[in-house]
């Protein structure tokens, strides 16, 4: 990953500064399977913490790593029960049918170009383009991802780049150009710049 933040210090000085402050890279991957799919759904518009403890009973429940299998066997009172809203275990009842089936294949995954990634997961039931973005970036880990509906990154840009409103894709994408091929690890320091304390220049 050196020559990917070389090149995103030498192609963007706002960038260059992020990295400065943050420091080493260092994003933590997951594997690219039902399990970890199946975790990004539960995990969406929650925080943290309570996506976790849902997570943490339905794999007590369902068997971890989670199966296809182990999530179709539960009923719709066992799932609720875990904490999962009708909405998320219809998701994840339609993830769980189409990969048992072989309508998704996890295998066959790293094969597929981008594109053709986001066009498998999103026959998913509840799983939109940000959700693929994430599984590209973390379990596949593909180094060329902007995802442009993800409110971090929005805030990072608008924060950094001085925009006075959150920036829309086509602003985000103009940006980014600079940071082709490796708009996953730019995204990864955005992220973390907002953890970041900036020093006080008023």
């Amino acid at each position: 990953m050196r020559h990917a933040v070389r090149h995103l210090k030498k192609s963007d000085p706002i960038l260059c500064e992020i990295i400065t402050r943050v420091g080493t890279y260092r994003m933590q991957y997951d594997e690219p399977q039902f399990h970890s799919l199946a975790r990004a759904i539960v995990y969406q518009q929650l925080h943290g913490k309570a996506a976790a403890t849902i997570f943490k009973r339905l794999t007590d429940l369902a068997g971890d790593p989670l199966r296809p299998q182990g999530v179709l066997r539960l009923s719709e009172t066992q799932l609720r029960a875990v904490g999962l809203s009708k909405q998320k275990l219809s998701y994840l009842r339609d993830l769980a049918d189409k990969t048992h089936r072989g309508e998704l294949n996890f295998s066959a995954l790293p094969e597929l170009s981008d594109a053709e990634v986001i066009e498998q997961l999103t026959q998913v039931k509840g799983i939109g383009a940000w959700t693929a973005h994430m599984f590209l970036m973390f379990a596949l880990r593909r180094p060329d991802i902007l995802p442009t509906g993800d409110l971090g990154i929005q805030m990072a840009i608008r924060k950094h780049y001085r925009k006075r409103k959150l920036p829309k894709p086509k602003q985000m994408e103009k940006i980014a150009k600079v940071w082709a091929p490796y708009r996953s690890v730019a995204c990864w320091y955005l992220w973390r710049s907002l953890d970041v304390q900036t020093p006080d220049v008023s």
